[in-house]
């Protein structure tokens, strides 16, 4: 979406917008192999259209784009109307790569005579990220986007939003288009406390005397307002917070899609207790915790209480391989008592650290808004466990969500400096994996960990997801991605709790295990890396 934003407004900027009379997109690689699952084309038309992921109306997506194929135009940056047929003029090229990225794009716009006017590759790195080389335009001029000066030293612009899960669409393009304010690499700033490493972060916290959260904090300082910083922070944590929200009171049955995925959130949630948004949610959800925990001991009778083995397929004689006596019989039914339900929770208290990431993820799955937190397939496991913390923990939620967000944003750096936060490039280990080593750091910060373990809670968070793959079934953001997100979110909780119970030295760093990530996502096969051409792409039937 972002990129599409960004190409209209190139074209008002070369004052060619009114000339164009026809486009042509192109999606290539990752984007075409799973772009029709994850929404992308219809993301790409919401762009094109003048749209923003923070403001587009969601629920209109689908309306929009089916417009566009009954009526086989488009309206460009929502002010210029022209013939686009998105069966015919937009190409998927499931088969074929742009070199630079396995995420790329091409825009191409034409006149009334079908001469190029102009046209631009996009790459969509992970993270929200769009990067672009210079826009050509048909006189061989490179205009830089929202830079009226022809620099050649700088020829290239990227974006860095949280591309939230809009996959769906909005209402008719306003006549007003949304401005975009984005940073190009010609008014970029210098950091006020540079790093690149894990070991150059916790060096200058150590020197300065400053916490993970701080040395971002005032990084940001030297580009945005203290209240613009704080704002925006909040912000994110309430799109955060109100996709579970909605995740968790759906009344949606089913998710879109071929696979007939049910929404779970909801009948998870209703389980857990009734009302988390209704109430005081830290004393509601520790009391309904408390009851859980109080019950576990119903029907737990006997030496050994398996609940497993109480199901139609159990057999005692199947397990023996004989047929049992009487007097065996007796002996079994006095050690094990079956029992006619599964027993309650264990943990409940991580019953609702899994509903809300599985909550937010239903929420992509349906095209609804996310925060990209640092992918759209990853997006549940940050928010889940800053939640968690939030009801169950937290003493100062104001302060906890900004050092929370700070913290893991600096852990997320370091992996798009170091490898990838794109699927693409990296498999799974780079969304849940990356997702998982933010959030362990940033709870273990939080919790009141030194930076070393902070840095030690981020390095267990990815250490034990290397090598995870990405397959969805279908192309579709659903299996294994809804699940793989409530593991993740568990395992960083588990990644901080040993973090902490340690005094931050340990035998891998943080750098060690991202240098890892970065080749074994080299040496991993294409079609473990977003493509649906392996793994549990294949081997789970559709139908």
């Amino acid at each position: 979406m972002r990129a599409g934003k960004i190409f209209v407004q190139d074209l008002v900027e070369h004052k060619i917008l009114e000339r164009v009379a026809s486009i042509k997109v192109d999606l290539y690689g990752s984007l075409a192999l799973t772009g029709i699952g994850h929404g992308t084309p219809n993301a790409t038309l919401m762009g094109l259209e003048g749209e923003l992921p923070e403001t587009v109306p969601t629920e209109t997506i689908i309306s929009r784009v089916q417009d566009m194929h009954d009526t086989a135009t488009i309206t460009l940056n929502g002010a210029h109307r022209i013939r686009f047929n998105p069966d015919k003029d937009m190409t998927l090229h499931c088969y074929e790569s742009l070199p630079q990225h396995p995420n790329g794009m091409r825009f191409t716009v034409f006149d009334v005579n079908g001469d190029m006017l102009a046209t631009n590759e996009y790459f969509s790195i992970g993270g929200g990220f769009v990067v672009n080389e210079k826009t050509q335009v048909a006189h061989g001029e490179n205009v830089f986007y929202r830079d009226s000066k022809h620099d050649p030293m700088h020829t290239s612009s990227s974006s860095a939003v949280g591309e939230s899960a809009d996959k769906s669409s909005a209402g008719p393009a306003a006549a007003e288009p949304a401005q975009m304010d984005e940073r190009t690499q010609q008014d970029l700033v210098t950091a006020a406390l540079p790093f690149r490493t894990g070991k150059d972060l916790i060096e200058l916290c150590e020197r300065e005397g400053l916490s993970i959260a701080e040395v971002v904090y005032l990084n940001e300082l030297q580009w945005r307002s203290r209240e613009d910083v704080i704002d925006s922070a909040y912000r994110i944590w309430n799109v955060m917070d109100d996709s579970i929200r909605r995740g968790c009171l759906s009344t949606e049955r089913k998710l879109p899609g071929r696979l007939n995925v049910h929404r779970r959130a909801p009948h998870l949630y209703q389980n857990l207790m009734r009302g988390i948004y209704g109430t005081v949610a830290g004393q509601g959800l520790l009391s309904s915790a408390s009851n859980a925990q109080g019950a576990l001991s119903d029907g737990q009778t006997g030496v050994l209480d398996d609940g497993a083995m109480s199901g139609s397929a159990y057999s005692a004689s199947s397990l023996l391989g004989t047929a049992l006596t009487s007097t065996q019989r007796n002996e079994l039914s006095g050690v094990f008592k079956r029992r006619q339900r599964a027993r309650r929770p264990v943990l409940p208290q991580l019953d609702y650290l899994s509903v809300y990431a599985i909550a937010v993820n239903e929420e992509n799955a349906a095209g609804g808004r996310v925060v990209t937190a640092p992918t759209n397939g990853a997006a549940g496991v940050i928010p889940s466990v800053l939640k968690y913390h939030l009801e169950f923990l937290s003493e100062d939620p104001s302060r906890d969500i900004l050092e929370f967000l700070f913290t893991s944003a600096a852990i997320g750096m370091l992996y798009k400096r170091g490898a990838s936060i794109s699927a693409a490039e990296m498999g799974c280990q780079g969304e849940v994996g990356v997702a998982c080593s933010m959030s362990a750091a940033a709870f273990a910060a939080v919790m009141g960990g030194t930076p070393a373990q902070v840095e030690n809670a981020a390095e267990i968070g990815i250490e034990h997801n290397l090598g995870l793959t990405c397959d969805p079934v279908d192309g579709l953001v659903q299996i294994p991605c809804i699940e793989r997100n409530a593991l993740g979110a568990v395992k960083a909780v588990t990644a901080a709790q040993l973090a902490l119970q340690g005094d931050g030295s340990h035998r891998v760093s943080l750098d060690q295990v991202i240098e890892t990530m970065r080749q074994t996502g080299h040496d991993m096969m294409s079609k473990y890396k977003e493509t649906s051409q392996g793994g549990l792409a294949v081997n789970v039937p559709i139908c």
